[in-house]
């Protein structure tokens, strides 16, 4: 899970990102384009049909009624949709990330026999035939749970301190949880966007509606509804698909910060705890 920062060209930045709003991008238009905007085209022209019918034959309930499609046919809704559906995608990514880190904890990369213990002349050989396996398997490479344990190892060997191969695997884990929020900040921008568009667009429909004032005044009022339909609709839209998408953030930041807790509590009853440091007398007799 080692983060490498290679600038806005590395494909780090740009599948994730720039790619997937791209796709994103065009599969929304080709919804809106066959299913949207046409849908809504006739859905207005059967509320005008209705609305022209004598009073007698109208059906209230009917008329109330506020379809989705009618909501989300504007250009501001629209890009409320698209931001959504890329900071879920975005999440869904994060989450896969997480949930693959997670499977590595199903197995035990530095075995250790019932009754026996890891002491300092054996953490470099243990650190050698582990960075020997992790480098073996591709996907095991940049993975925070063996980089934990490779720097508990290291550091043991190093300084012949139990304490300090803990606060190794503590160090560690926290880089890579700084690095797992900092991550989300793409998310959490998208997050406030999405409302900031809705508000653009309730601007932009309450101005056009009052450029419609004098005919409003003289009786002929749909022009005027017409745009303050787009300018609620796009307050609306961009309220709920945020509400949606901090949730979903939630559910991916403690999935996150739980794994970060199991990979240290792993590390410590699979690792820390069988460490001893020898007293001098044993060490006098293991050096003789």
């Amino acid at each position: 899970m080692a983060s490498r920062n290679k600038g806005i060209f590395s494909l780090e930045f740009l599948v994730p990102n720039v790619l997937l709003l791209i796709a994103v991008i065009i599969g929304v238009e080709l919804f809106y384009r066959a299913v949207v905007r046409p849908r809504a085209a006739e859905l207005l022209i059967e509320r005008q049909v209705m609305l022209n019918q004598p009073a007698s034959k109208l059906s209230g309930s009917r008329i109330q009624e506020r379809p989705i499609l009618l909501i989300i046919k504007d250009p501001e809704p629209e890009t409320e949709v698209i931001f959504f559906i890329w900071g879920i995608l975005f999440l869904a990514y994060k989450f896969v990330v997480v949930e693959r880190e997670r499977k590595l904890l199903d197995r035990d990369f530095v075995p250790v026999q019932p009754g026996e213990r890891i002491i300092p002349e054996d953490a470099l050989d243990r650190y050698k035939e582990l960075k020997t396996t992790v480098e073996r398997e591709p996907k095991w490479r940049e993975r925070l749970l063996p980089e934990c344990l490779l720097a508990a190892l290291h550091r043991f060997h190093a300084t012949n301190s139990i304490q300090d191969a803990s606060a190794a695997v503590r160090e560690r884990a926290e880089l890579a949880a700084d690095q797992l929020d900092s991550s989300l900040s793409l998310i959490r921008y998208i997050a406030w966007s999405i409302p900031a568009i809705g508000f653009v667009g309730t601007v932009r429909g309450i101005g056009d509606a009052l450029s419609f004032a004098e005919e409003a005044i003289k009786g002929n009022l749909s022009a005027v509804t017409t745009w303050l339909g787009l300018a609620f609709n796009s307050t609306l839209v961009g309220l709920m698909l945020c509400i949606a998408l901090m949730y979903v953030l939630h559910i991916v930041q403690s999935s996150q910060e739980s794994l970060i807790i199991e990979i240290q509590k792993y590390c410590r009853d699979k690792l820390i705890d069988m460490m001893k440091v020898p007293a001098k007398d044993e060490s006098r007799e293991v050096y003789s």
